[in-house]
């Protein structure tokens, strides 16, 4: 108290920052209630975003959290309308490196998720129990911005509902990187070396598509190869997974210049497929 009184410039930052503080935490609370009343999922809540599935079973249902209109346009009409929900995501995610939880709470992206979900958010109204899918697939183009967007996800999820982590409820759609056709037949690389070994056996003749994004397939390629249960690859996401993912973000995202910089010129070199 005494070295308040002596030293009133200290004393006005230190009041400034409690008064802060607690604004943010009244705005995150208020923030937090509006979700809350809105995560028994009103579908006029959700307009041309979510197409849901129609099982109520959440062991049986997915939900596809898709890059972009084109995206979800092809999944919405190549999905299994049984037990497959697609969401759109419009734009990039908001930066929760950077955001306070009340402005958070309160973007458009975020509360579509959270509502969708099913589970509310944060340390005490997340509840696992209310989740509404048990597979919850992260789908994003194979490129800068859909990796990108994956990594915001997984950050999001890390920090604000990491128990879908642990609980393997998350996955990672690995769509393929290459169509291959010869004659009236296809076939999907999901990697460099997959391409040379399919072009090798194929021989001569074939024609080589590189997906750029999933808005080139059209629904039934994007059934086939990344949405189908029987012929699909996805990873489920670990908390390994997301803590990289939180680090890499940190890095990238936060206010230090010196990690960034280190971080561009060390890796910069593994760089592939850039699209600028």
């Amino acid at each position: 108290v005494l070295y308040l009184e002596e030293h009133p410039s200290e004393s006005k930052k230190i009041i400034d920052r409690i008064k802060l503080a607690s604004r943010a935490r009244i705005a995150a609370k208020k923030a937090k209630e509006l979700t809350r009343r809105k995560n028994a999922l009103d579908s006029a809540d959700l307009p041309g975003k979510l197409a849901d599935c129609s099982t109520k079973n959440p062991e049986e249902a997915e939900l596809f959290i898709v890059e972009g209109d084109s995206a979800g346009g092809s999944a919405k009409q190549g999905r299994d309308r049984i037990f497959q929900a697609v969401l759109p995501l419009r734009g990039k995610i908001l930066n929760v490196e950077k955001a306070r939880l009340d402005k958070m709470l309160n973007n458009d992206t975020i509360k579509t998720i959270v509502s969708a979900l099913g589970t509310g958010i944060g340390r005490d109204d997340f509840n696992i129990d209310k989740l509404r899918y048990h597979k919850v697939i992260i789908m994003t183009d194979a490129d800068v911005d859909g990796s990108h967007i994956k990594t915001l996800l997984l950050t999001f999820f890390f920090r604000y509902a990491k128990e879908l982590i642990e609980k393997g409820f998350v996955y990672i759609a690995l769509p393929p990187l290459y169509n291959i056709k010869k004659g009236k037949k296809e076939h999907y690389a999901y990697s460099d070396d997959e391409l040379k070994k399919i072009t090798a056996k194929l021989g001569n003749g074939v024609q080589i598509q590189r997906y750029k994004g999933l808005g080139e397939m059209n629904p039934e390629q994007l059934w086939m190869t990344t949405m189908n249960p029987e012929t699909r690859l996805m990873k489920r996401a670990s908390l390994e997974d997301a803590y990289i993912a939180d680090q890499v973000f940190t890095v990238l995202m936060g206010d230090e210049v010196a990690p960034r910089r280190e971080f561009i010129i060390t890796n910069a070199k593994f760089v592939k497929n850039l699209d600028i």
